[in-house]
């Protein structure tokens, strides 16, 4: 199970570079066009926007799952196991109601706009409102299984904080340690 996961998140990665390089290509020839030969590519602006808002979409995906969301926890790690436990159930529902919103919302603009096609390329607007559906599905699955490990008690303490520090953080916290030492020592 483990490896189909991997792979999945390898798949959206390549997704994600994929709309990239297709937004750089497509905007970058269109402005080449218009400045070098008065013509340019008229789905330029509809499909790199597309592109665009589907790299959010699973970026956010690829990001829930490493757990690199931006997150404040300044009071969640100073509270005992079990109350970060709660807090983080307690998140956790409140994300899988997120999630049901944002599908629910994209289902039924993705039913609406099937058969409404896109002015430029001619393509299902459907399509523009699959990333949401792609995105409640597979952060829904990300947030139960976390929420299952939160319940049933799998996560370390650690684990249970789930914004990541960075580095700068870190190198403060030292720094400040430091001062800390040098006051301390001081006759």
């Amino acid at each position: 199970m483990t490896r189909i996961v991997d792979l999945y998140f390898k798949l959206l990665k390549l997704l994600i570079v994929l709309c990239m390089v297709a937004m750089i290509v497509l905007v970058f020839g269109n402005v080449v066009l218009r400045y070098a030969f008065n013509s340019g590519i008229s789905v330029s602006e509809e499909l790199s926007r597309w592109f665009f808002v589907w790299m959010i979409f699973l970026g956010a995906l690829v990001a829930l799952k490493d757990r690199a969301h931006l997150g404040l926890d300044s009071l969640v790690k100073r509270l005992p196991p079990l109350g970060k436990r709660i807090c983080l159930v307690i998140g956790h529902v409140l994300m899988l109601f997120i999630c049901w919103l944002i599908f629910k919302g994209s289902w039924q603009q993705a039913v609406i706009n099937l058969d409404v096609v896109a002015p430029a390329s001619g393509l299902s607007m459907a399509i523009f409102y699959a990333a949401g559906l792609v995105f409640g599905a597979s952060a829904a699955a990300i947030i139960l299984y976390e929420l299952y490990l939160a319940l049933f008690g799998k996560l370390r303490d650690d684990e249970l904080v789930m914004v990541k520090d960075n580095d700068a953080a870190e190198e403060i916290q030292h720094i400040q340690q430091q001062q800390n030492n040098a006051g301390s020592s001081r006759p």
